[in-house]
């Protein structure tokens, strides 16, 4: 319903963080697990409702777990074009003694067409060298410093430099299922420019329009519980003042 009050054609970038299918508890409201069927109809009816608003140069994030990642996958791909699946380690909890600890989840990369924006050089990464090469005595494609070897390189498609918001972390908020402004910062660099349009269909806590905010990017969230909007607008205000992302300084 707040989708249909969304102009078309109009949002540059969508990253969604859409309920897992799990049984969790949201403040006033809860998800139940469904079956693969049901979740698959809900996943298509809210993709299908966001699809009229992109953008025909658009991109899309799609956050998920490994079970939720395979519907969501093959929803995306009957009306996207996929790039790839972006994995990054959560290290949290204890682990389980019946199964792996699940610590990494999933994004999935999506566009309307061919003609897309991307600047990976906007999120380089900074790599300790294990192997250093040389070249007529020279550094190759590496430099030396006070503290070690190292080299700039292109990001990857694993991502393991990030951190989930613990509780001693500024931008924690009591919301379950919080993304680390750092992750949404790396979507937005590398796939937006300055005053696009970043649209979040299941804004939660805020995270993607306050990260949208600090990059000068404009923004619009959709998040139905009372409680969680007020975190948004709240951090939203903060963020006036205070554009710092932990873990990215100085550009």
């Amino acid at each position: 319903e707040a989708m249909r009050g969304i102009p078309r054609a109009s949002v540059d970038l969508m990253i969604a963080d859409p309920y897992y299918n799990l049984n969790k508890s949201f403040n006033s409201d809860a998800f139940s697990k469904m079956t693969d069927s049901e979740y698959e109809r809900y996943t298509r009816s809210w993709i299908e409702s966001a699809l009229p608003l992109l953008k025909p140069t658009a991109s899309v994030y799609v956050c998920c777990d490994w079970r939720s990642g395979m519907v969501i996958c093959r929803v995306l791909g009957e009306h996207l074009v996929l790039r790839n699946r972006i994995t990054w380690q959560r290290e949290k909890g204890r682990g389980a003694r019946s199964n792996w600890k699940n610590s990494m989840e999933d994004i999935w990369f999506a566009t309307v067409s061919d003609k897309y924006v991307f600047h990976p050089e906007r999120v380089m990464m900074r790599r300790r060298v294990l192997a250093p090469y040389r070249s007529d005595g020279k550094p190759r494609d590496w430099e030396q410093t006070d503290s070690g070897r190292f080299r700039n390189t292109y990001p990857s498609n694993f991502w393991d430099d990030i951190s989930v918001p613990y509780w001693s972390m500024a931008e924690n908020t009591p919301h379950p299922a919080q993304k680390p402004e750092k992750l949404m910062a790396k979507l937005i660099l590398a796939s937006s420019e300055e005053n696009d349009i970043v649209f979040d269909p299941f804004l939660g806590s805020g995270t993607v329009s306050v990260v949208a905010k600090k990059l000068s990017r404009r923004y619009i969230g959709i998040e139905r519980d009372p409680f969680y909007c007020a975190l948004a607008e709240y951090r939203l205000s903060l963020s006036e003042t205070d554009r710092r992302i932990q873990g990215y300084e100085d550009g």
